[in-house]
């Protein structure tokens, strides 16, 4: 599951880095979903569960 978060970040991350290119309403999404998976990365980590 954890191998699972890894790509998703990443996927993200990608997605975020072209999201500031391509456009500015594309890219407000792309940091929305980016600013999400932090938070998701936050609490795992916060909670005590497998660190990162």
């Amino acid at each position: 599951m954890l191998d699972l978060l890894w790509v998703v970040a990443g996927v993200l991350l990608l997605l975020w880095v072209i999201g500031l290119s391509v456009s500015v309403n594309f890219g407000a999404l792309i940091h929305l979903l980016l600013v999400l998976a932090l938070a998701t990365i936050l609490v795992r980590i916060i909670l005590g569960r497998r660190a990162l």
